[in-house]
């Protein structure tokens, strides 16, 4: 039994150490706090158990005691217990009063140190807390001092005629106060400061204001907590090496509709833009139950002329079965091989096949065009690819006189994807854009979401399509994408929402 008190980071997933991504990775037991972000659950083992405890603005899911009771508890249980706490457990995170209490129950533990908000959060926004020219010094203090303390041990006075940065966290209630004390101890009202809330995260913002007008910006610009306040001459270098916020999506809500299992690179480009990417998988991708006519069918491969894939799925779902047949590239021995785009072909190179022909526009109409060019008609064509597809592409080379045989290796079914965290997302204002990958997104969004409900939203929920194909679907449910890219493929789409959704210059 052990527990491992985890420094979070200030909530970019990316400052994670690698030393708590091995703990998240081995625990039996998770317990985590408001600010530590959910991404780093994914990183726990499947079977773990998860449990929340976070404090938000005096709400308190789990009061501190009961905490200290949980982890000594399952510490007791033989389990390997992560304590996730947002930034570093001994700055300003009650981590050190856990300690005491793990060691007075006779628990062994581990601290694994994180990254504090207090260096990463004005880092963000180009703000260093030391500077050869204008601080060789740091404090951080807490705004929210113990309340069973009979005075405060905060010495204004030496606050205010130090050179130092001053940090405060969890100060965003008692802003005024702060002002008030270091101007009466003797700062001067004019010494600049800065809020940096939810520093970081794709919520991150910052405002520059003075000591003797920072209480009044806050409430007009409605910067609440959790957000720090920094105050010092460093604050002068934010507007010059302040980059993280000049990212094009930064504060954009953005859906990503794709399996969950694709969604990861959309997700992550959209996020290393800035966005706030909520995944909502509509689609589920599953094998087949009998996968006998794959078997069937890879038995006679070198009866075929071509083999055209549709889709990446279709590639990973077929080779996994000639894999498991104990075969591998030199059974496609004989065949021209298409793919209907760069990201199929890019998936049949990991499989050490590079296709014959991959079309211009990334739709079946154009591949029907460049197999015909390429004497595909007349000829046996074998199109591994979803149970439930368009026919187009059959259908148009059956017109040219080819021998067309579908074999289906996977189904899209209906993921189990809540609609609530979205409505409410939306109601809330936090989302601008929806996207959608291929037409299945579009039917099975539409299976969790009613239309009427999107319908509320039009004009302040843009609707981003792939290609014609998927925006012909949008548009059975009565809708008009906003955003569609000339190429029909993930990083286009990307890039048009970037170029739809960022500020205008």
């Amino acid at each position: 039994m052990k527990v491992y008190l985890l420094g979070a980071g200030p909530g970019d997933p990316g400052l994670l150490t690698r030393k708590a991504e091995d703990v998240l990775a081995t625990a039996d037991v998770v317990v985590y706090d408001y600010l530590a972000s959910p991404k780093l659950l994914d990183l726990c083992r499947p079977d773990a158990e998860i449990l929340y405890v976070g404090k938000k603005g005096g709400d308190h899911t789990l009061p501190q005691d009961k905490i200290n009771d949980l982890l000594v508890q399952k510490a007791r249980e033989g389990k390997i217990v992560a304590r996730l706490k947002g930034g570093d457990p001994y700055v300003f995170g009650r981590g050190a009063e856990e300690a005491e209490e793990l060691l007075e129950a006779g628990v062994d533990f581990e601290v694994v140190p994180g990254v504090t908000s207090a260096v990463a959060g004005p880092a963000y926004a180009g703000i260093p807390i030391t500077h050869r020219k204008y601080a060789s010094s740091v404090s951080f203090i807490t705004g929210h001092e113990d309340p069973t303390k009979a005075e405060s041990s905060i010495h204004w006075d030496a606050l205010a005629k130090s050179a130092s940065t001053l940090v405060f966290f969890m100060g965003m209630k008692n802003l005024p106060m702060i002002s008030k004390n270091l101007i009466a101890a003797g700062m001067r009202s004019d010494m600049p400061v800065a809020l940096v809330h939810w520093g970081t995260t794709c919520r991150h913002r910052s405002l520059v204001s003075t000591l003797e007008t920072v209480a009044e910006d806050a409430r007009t610009h409605g910067f609440k907590a959790p957000s720090l306040i920094v105050v010092g001459e460093v604050v002068q270098l934010r507007d010059t090496l302040n980059t993280f916020e000049r990212k094009p999506l930064l504060g954009k809500g953005v859906v990503v509709t794709r399996a969950r299992h694709q969604a990861s690179s959309i997700a992550e480009d959209l996020a290393e833009l800035g966005a706030c990417v909520y995944e909502f998988p509509t689609i589920a991708i599953e094998p087949l139950a009998d996968m006998t006519h794959v078997v069937a069918a890879i038995e006679k491969l070198p009866e075929y002329d071509w083999l055209v894939f549709t889709s990446v799925n279709g590639v990973w779902h077929f080779f996994a079965e000639l894999n498991a047949m104990d075969k591998d590239t030199r059974a496609l021995g004989g065949l021209k091989v298409a793919a209907i785009g760069p990201a199929t072909a890019e998936a049949l190179e990991e499989y050490g096949v590079i296709a014959d022909f991959v079309p211009e526009k990334y739709v079946a109409e154009s591949v029907v065009e460049g197999l015909l060019e390429r004497g595909a008609g007349g000829k046996k064509i074998l199109i591994p690819r979803a149970k439930e597809a368009r026919e187009v592409l059959p259908d148009e080379l059956r017109k040219a006189g080819a021998d067309v045989e579908i074999l289906s290796v996977y189904e899209t079914v209906l993921a189990e994807s809540g609609p609530e965290e979205i409505a409410e997302a939306m109601e809330a204002g936090e989302i601008h854009c929806i996207t959608f990958a291929s037409s299945s997104t579009v039917d099975n969004f539409f299976s969790l979401v009613k239309p009427e409900v999107l319908k509320k939203y039009t004009g302040t929920v843009k609707l981003a399509c792939i290609g014609p194909v998927t925006a012909k679907t949008l548009e059975s449910y009565g809708f008009t994408p906003d955003i569609q890219p000339e190429d029909y493929t993930i990083p286009a789409l990307v890039d048009a929402v970037a170029e739809a959704l960022a500020p205008k210059q």
